[in-house]
């Protein structure tokens, strides 16, 4: 295991350089340069001023030197500074952002799985239900929404209407001066909405996905014969099926932890929320591209460990299986 997991880890680089290099050629072809955002709005621009914009920045050298500059730097863990009027170091402004997206996602994860991997076991258990058909008419809602759309609804309903539930930022006005459990239940009222947005699509595909592979196992033969002996509906379903059941799953979970941080982009733009995807889509509309290259640069690591964790966990909960 110890050799696997060594080769895996050293795969990893090639993989992690090849996602930076097709970034930020992408990021620097792409039309729109830095500087012509910052001027756009000011015609009086010389040209001159625009070059020396660019040669501040180090946009006015050859592709492949500025991206062995940012890699040199990269290796320091200095991530440049931003483009932005603050000047500040990108890694301190990711810093700042990334607990808040953090702490949504690990709720979000955490929701998917006490929801979804029940909802899954019971829909293959009693199948052709009435709470499976109910399932799956709740599966292709969740697939056939559009995430900006329900959140606008949601909004629309428990904030407006209802007067429930706050509808944007992580605080009230009055955050400052509340209590310990004041500020706990304020902040607890301005998450669920973006949890549930969040944890809305990972429910739908999780728990249709548990329901498939629970299916599977519980037409194996050693199923059968489990109930053959007698064993109780209960053990052979949670103690023999349910960890065959769990492997593929376990694997989309480690695949599904950068696309949690990536859907962060939407939702925390619509409810306001100052966490890595709204810093990562300002970052692009204003053509930051040291905070831009920042933040994919945590998306691919973040990757490659999805990808490391899931395939260690499918070894650890299956112990058919030997790596060699």
């Amino acid at each position: 295991m110890a050799t696997y997991i060594l080769k895996r880890l050293f795969l990893m680089i090639p993989i992690f350089l090849g996602i930076t290099v097709i970034s930020f050629a992408v990021l620097h072809l792409a039309p729109g340069a830095p500087t012509e955002m910052q001027t756009m709005m000011q015609p009086k621009v010389s040209l001159e001023a625009r070059a020396r914009l660019n040669a501040i920045y180090g946009l006015d050298k050859p592709l492949p030197i500025q991206y062995f500059d940012w890699l040199k730097r990269l290796v320091r863990f200095d991530f440049g500074r931003s483009f932005s009027s603050d000047n500040r170091p990108v890694q301190e402004k990711i810093m700042e952002r990334l607990p808040v997206t953090l702490f949504i996602n690990i709720l979000s994860l955490v929701l998917i799985l006490v929801v979804a991997i029940p909802i899954g076991i019971l829909s293959a258990v009693h199948r052709y239900s009435l709470f499976d058909k109910a399932t799956t008419l709740f599966v292709f809602i969740g697939f056939a929404t559009p995430t900006f759309w329900l959140a606008l609804l949601l909004m629309l309903v428990f904030g407006v209407h209802l007067d429930w539930l706050p509808i944007s930022g992580l605080k009230s006005l009055n955050y400052e001066y509340l209590g310990f459990w004041g500020k706990t239940v304020d902040l607890g009222r301005h998450l669920i909405l973006p949890v549930l947005l969040s944890a809305f699509g990972g429910l739908a595909g999780l728990s249709r996905y548990m329901r498939s592979n629970m299916l599977e196992v519980i037409r194996q033969d050693y199923i059968l014969t489990a109930r053959a002996k007698g064993l109780p509906e209960r053990v052979v379903i949670y103690k023999h099926a349910l960890r065959n059941a769990l492997l593929p799953v376990v694997t989309v979970l480690g695949l599904s932890i950068p696309g949690l941080i990536g859907g962060s982009v939407i939702f925390e733009s619509i409810f306001a929320i100052p966490g890595m995807g709204q810093l990562f889509y300002g970052a692009v509309m204003a053509r930051d591209y040291p905070v831009v290259m920042g933040e994919l640069v945590i998306g691919a690591v973040l990757t490659l460990i999805g990808n490391l964790v899931a395939d260690i966990s499918y070894a650890l909960v299956d112990p058919r299986i030997r790596v060699r």
